[in-house]
């Protein structure tokens, strides 16, 4: 991992308080001394028990998981946070495993981002602060955009109460959608969401747009993913969230 952060600007935005979970001690040390450099508020763990459980008595802004760990694999641990927290705790997973397969597993564990070792020491503070906006947005666990409820926990979706059926990519593509809601999100910050930066040859999101459309839009009167022509994807409320709960 290079080393050489660049010096935070006056209008930075507010430190966050992360945590890093890795049991290789001079990686761990790395990574938390790049983001104390950064103004961030830095706890370390080795172990996955403990790891969970510092987790869960002072939830992090970010957390920065390991998946090969002692006492608790990161997959576990990821997904006894999301069942035993009282608040979303975004989820970064830091792995050599870089098959999709694998990248899918973590999310079906609950993780937000996956970044592939070796990385950019740039490329981590990104994430991890687009993580932490994205935290910041809203603590709950439900997200709602019009009739549209997501709930991070479970990793469940329903539009005015009827679930939608969505494989692992297009659930991952909805949640990144809402979460960035009202604003539209680029091709390639989707792209990225999904396989980091080594995408498939051919356009990689045309069937799994395909998938989610004929589960968000195809049953309902009123679409809401709209193509923003010249910037990207975004959602459209249809009504009142008021409605969303199923």
């Amino acid at each position: 991992m290079s080393t050489t952060p660049s010096t935070p600007a006056a209008s930075a935005p507010p430190p966050l308080h992360v945590l890093v979970v890795e049991d290789h001690a001079p990686l761990r040390e790395q990574i938390a001394a790049l983001l104390r450099g950064a103004g961030h508020r830095v706890e370390e763990a080795a172990d996955g028990r403990l790891a969970l459980a510092q987790a869960l008595a002072e939830p992090p802004d970010v957390l920065l998981l390991d998946l090969g760990l002692p006492g608790l694999s990161g997959l576990a641990l990821c997904r006894r946070l999301r069942e035993q927290a009282a608040q979303a705790v975004p989820v970064l997973m830091l792995t050599a495993r870089d098959a999709l397969p694998d990248k899918l597993e973590g999310f079906a564990a609950g993780a937000d981002d996956y970044l592939v070792k070796p990385f950019e020491a740039a490329e981590l503070l990104a994430r991890v602060q687009a993580l932490g906006r994205r935290g910041s947005s809203g603590r709950d666990y439900r997200l709602h955009v019009g009739t549209l409820a997501f709930d991070r926990r479970s990793r469940e979706a329903w539009r005015g109460g009827q679930r939608l059926e969505l494989p692992p990519i297009p659930l991952a593509l909805l949640q990144a959608l809402v979460e960035a809601w009202p604003r539209a999100l680029t091709r390639s910050e989707l792209i990225r969401r999904i396989w980091g930066d080594d995408p498939p040859d051919t356009d990689p999101l045309r069937t799994h747009l395909y998938q989610l459309r004929q589960q968000l839009d195809k049953p309902f009167a009123t679409p809401m993913l709209h193509t923003v022509h010249g910037v990207g994807l975004r959602l459209q409320a249809d009504t009142s969230p008021g409605t969303a709960t199923p």
